[in-house]
């Protein structure tokens, strides 16, 4: 099944041409809103960030008709522990005089338009506008990394604070000060929980809401007030989405590039060997288009590191910035399949959540393993770094924690020798610090990662036992993995 080839023997690329084989229409004229591409794919991931139990979880079913909690421990204790993930396809109807935002409806990836308007009456037809999918996040101060990995696919947030609670609670600070390091500029507030509450408590927590975030993107936009559980200006919310989040620009042309946030095995237990089906991974577009039949390759695949040597860090345009530090191989295979929720793919477009069926060993994808790793066609993904430098900042307070005393407690400079955890992409690797000089940052990788110079990158520091988001960075140079024979 796997191909582990060693990238010394594959010589240099092909070089790449997008094509406009299998799609419907020039891949020039392609654009996220193409209805053959939005009756089948989401096109855009929007993210569900805020304190745990607050209703994330709820407002994603409410929306989507799928409850993302679907593995055995998350429904024993009913929180959300991994990613969760479910689309959604939102409806308007044609009618100008239908007024909003009863002319809004939302429903799961398989419902198709043309059903009639269900305001008595209007005799409207419901049309598509949007496909998105969600990124549903836990909650639970332990589980950062993993809500910083969704991050890394985020185009937009839609942050719930409950109503019941007073503001900020910690997680939903710490989340918002996530996605600003992390770049993501459009997101939406909304107060859920109303109906436990008196109509002034409500107004008064929404005072609250809006103190909290002045000074961020979300300072002048409306806080929709909703109740998840039940069904509570789900259409506004519906709404706000179309008007208030704008499609991002994407790119169909370059080499295809996705991130993984979940691999499996689908397998069920007694499988005859005949009938095994290879891995798959799950994750985001960044750009390109793939299509059934590519040739792809997993970066970085399949690593065999030596301890790290002790070498000058060079420019990483430089060929000096090449390290021997072992042996890496990348895991190469071919698509089989193509999948969104229950759609089946013919092609898959940037933005949105698919499955990418392959002929990996499914002992290889099982269980998350291959989380962290870049999906693309061969010799077109960026290196693999085990040292990097980065220019960071760092938060001037602790966020996430629970008591007002550590509220107030200062972040401290990094310092030679320490430990701290790094998300690059959908990774999270461990590294030590071993040079920090006027904002500049030496890294040493606890594992490869595939990455580049310009990424941004989050820090995390161990804070009372617990991971606790402290600050930023971009990549600026590295030390690459040299593969060897």
């Amino acid at each position: 099944m796997t191909s582990l080839l060693d990238v010394s023997q594959t010589g240099e690329p092909e070089e790449f041409f997008a094509t406009d084989e299998g799609l419907p229409c020039p891949i020039t004229e392609l654009h996220p809103l193409h209805p053959d591409i939005i009756s089948m794919q989401a096109t855009i991931n929007i993210g569900t960030i805020g304190h745990v139990a607050h209703g994330k979880t709820t407002l994603v079913k409410a929306i989507s008709g799928v409850h993302t909690i679907k593995h055995s421990h998350e429904k024993m204790r009913n929180i959300t522990i991994k990613l969760g993930y479910a689309n959604a396809k939102i409806f308007k109807c044609d009618n100008p005089f239908c007024p909003p935002p009863g002319c809004y409806r939302s429903f799961g990836s398989g419902k198709q338009e043309g059903f009639p308007c269900q305001r008595e009456g209007c005799g409207g037809v419901m049309r598509l506008i949007r496909h998105i999918s969600f990124v549903d996040c836990p909650g639970h101060d332990i589980l950062m990394a993993t809500m910083l990995s969704g991050a890394a696919v985020m185009d937009a947030a839609l942050m719930l604070i409950a109503a019941n609670e007073s503001c900020p609670q910690p997680q939903t600070q710490e989340h918002l000060s996530a996605i600003e390091r992390m770049d993501v500029k459009n997101f939406l507030v909304v107060q859920n929980k109303i109906d436990l509450l008196k109509k002034s408590e409500v107004i008064e927590r929404s005072e609250e809401i809006r103190k909290f975030v002045k000074g961020t993107a979300a300072e002048k936009l409306p806080i929709i007030p909703a109740s998840a559980q039940l069904g509570i200006n789900v259409d506004l919310v519906a709404q706000h989405l179309v008007t208030h989040i704008p499609i991002p620009v994407r790119d169909f042309i370059s080499p295809p590039r996705l991130i993984v946030i979940r691999s499996f095995d689908v397998n069920k237990p007694g499988t005859t060997v005949e009938n095994i089906q290879g891995g798959v991974v799950g994750g985001s577009l960044l750009c390109g288009v793939l299509k059934i039949g590519m040739q792809i390759e997993l970066r970085p695949g399949i690593v065999e590191t030596t301890s790290h040597p002790s070498l000058s860090l060079s420019s990483s345009s430089s060929s000096s910035a090449t390290a021997s530090v072992g042996k890496m191989r990348f895991l190469r295979s071919v698509i089989t399949s193509l999948h969104t929720e229950n759609n089946e793919l013919k092609f898959a477009v940037p933005g949105g959540l698919i499955g990418v069926g392959t002929e990996i060993d499914p002992s290889r994808s099982k269980a998350d393993h291959l989380v962290g790793q870049v999906l693309g066609i061969p010799g077109y993904l960026p290196s693999t770094y085990t040292l990097i430098e980065i220019r960071y900042s760092l938060l001037y307070y602790v966020v996430g924690v629970t008591t007002e005393k550590d509220s107030t407690r200062k972040v401290e400079e990094l310092s030679v020798d320490e430990v701290i955890l790094c998300n690059i992409g959908s990774h999270s690797e461990s590294a030590t610090v071993k040079k920090v000089k006027e904002g500049v940052c030496r890294l040493q990788l606890n594992n490869p990662v595939c990455t580049e110079v310009g990424e941004r990158i989050t820090l995390s520091r161990k804070i009372d036992k617990r991971w606790r988001l402290i600050g930023n960075g971009e990549i600026t140079r590295g030390k690459k993995i040299r593969v060897v024979g």
